[in-house]
């Protein structure tokens, strides 16, 4: 079945509708951009394998005996186990027919404007895979937060719960707050070896493309966006999870529901007490919904330990010294763990 025309191409009514009333190319406002401050937050290395990361991570270390005199003690190692990561490849095309570019002679702008909603675009989808890739069941995909954190011992291996439950029970209705420390040693963005870090795109300049019927041809300007990307937890502890959090009985008082700051206290203190310095920065992580309810109740003066700042003159609400981040890509629709 042949795609409609006007689904994957520019057409004059999509130029007409970004032409301001003198003749230009309108800013358009992102309406459907999400929040994604994980962009700026998050730490990226270069990965030391083509496809992706292989870290070592110890799993014992000695402990050392006490010695009495005349006796010996037990010879000791440590132990380790490697672990390998691999990124995604996030590809688009943005394909405009030159003839409805060079209307009104604003070529650059116009490309501009469709390159920027690819940009937005893109940008959500990376940080959805972040928090729900699952590259066991979507092979193309990295592997997510999610799926390492899935049940009441998680993630494998673990010697003790990084899962905070915050007594939901309900499917579909449930979401989470995410508590990371990003850095080098802990949780980090990676892109592979020899590549190059973020959203590149490359200007594929005039090519002949074949039309939305598939049969015939036009000129247009193509620019290609790619983004090789991957997750890799170096630190299973610097990473948790307050789950099961049912947004449908919120209250700001927290006198019914999950008592938010109860359990983002929990996940404050059952990270490593380590001391990173500059290696690390910790940041919790909520949608909009639990963003609300939080600022409410940072709005009571008899909470002393969520605060509400105001760097930059934007007002950022912090828990423990820990600023709040606004993700739109973590969903109230998650399922019960």
């Amino acid at each position: 079945m042949a795609t409609a025309v006007g689904n994957t191409y520019l057409t004059l009514l999509d130029y007409a509708k970004r032409e301001t009333p003198g003749g230009g190319i309108d800013e358009i406002i992102e309406v459907l951009a999400a929040s994604n401050p994980i962009i700026a937050d998050a730490n990226v290395i270069e990965g030391n394998l083509p496809t992706g990361h292989r870290s070592t991570q110890r799993t014992t270390q000695p402990t050392g005996s006490w010695r009495k005199l005349n006796y010996g003690v037990a010879k000791e190692k440590s132990t380790t186990e490697q672990m390998t990561d691999t990124c995604g490849m996030l590809e688009a095309y943005s394909y405009v027919d030159v003839d409805v570019a060079s209307l009104g002679g604003n070529e650059a702008a116009f490309r501009a404007s469709e390159d920027n909603a690819f940009i937005a675009g893109m940008n959500s989808t990376m940080a959805t895979a972040l928090f729900y890739g699952n590259a066991l069941t979507d092979p193309e995909k990295f592997h997510g937060l999610a799926p390492r954190y899935n049940s009441a011992s998680s993630p494998a291996g673990a010697t003790s719960t990084q899962m905070i439950d915050a007594g939901g029970g309900t499917d579909d209705v449930e979401t989470s707050i995410w508590l990371i420390t990003w850095g080098p040693q802990t949780c980090t963005l990676m892109y592979p070896q020899g590549s190059r870090a973020g959203l590149v795109s490359e200007d594929l300049g005039r090519q002949l493309v074949t039309d939305s019927g598939g049969t015939n041809q036009f000129l247009a300007y193509v620019t290609r966006f790619q983004w090789k990307i991957g997750l890799v937890l170096r630190d299973y502890r610097f990473v948790l999870r307050i789950c099961n959090i049912d947004t449908t009985g919120l209250t700001v008082d927290a006198a019914s529901g999950a008592d938010l700051m109860d359990k983002m206290g929990d996940a404050y203190w059952a990270r490593p007490t380590i001391d990173l310095g500059n290696l690390g920065r910790t940041f919790f992580y909520c949608n909009k919904t639990i963003g609300k309810y939080l600022h409410k109740q940072a709005s009571n003066k008899s909470n002393v330990n969520l605060t509400i700042d105001m760097p930059a003159g934007k007002p950022i609400v912090s828990f423990l010294d820990v600023p709040i981040h606004i993700c739109d890509n973590i969903t109230s629709t998650e399922d019960d763990i």
